[in-house]
């Protein structure tokens, strides 16, 4: 598997403690200063590619989950 960096390894460990979410849900447990918006979204997308999350879609919206555990 592959190693994550410092970023990823943040935004894991808020997807494992609030189970799922959507941005703005992670953006919120995050501590200031907060990186802005697109740069959670773009690491989130990069931990899809790596097969660490997956989402659900609601309109123009994504729900993430993590699909591997801690």
């Amino acid at each position: 598997m592959r190693e994550l960096t410092r970023a990823e390894e943040q935004i894991m460990q808020i997807l494992w403690g609030i189970e799922k979410g959507f941005v703005k849900d992670i953006l919120a447990k995050m501590d200031a200063p907060k990186p802005a918006y697109n740069t959670v979204s773009t690491i989130i997308r990069i931990l899809e590619r790596k097969g660490f999350v997956k989402h659900n879609t609601y309109g123009k919206s994504h729900e993430y989950y993590p699909i591997v555990s801690k």
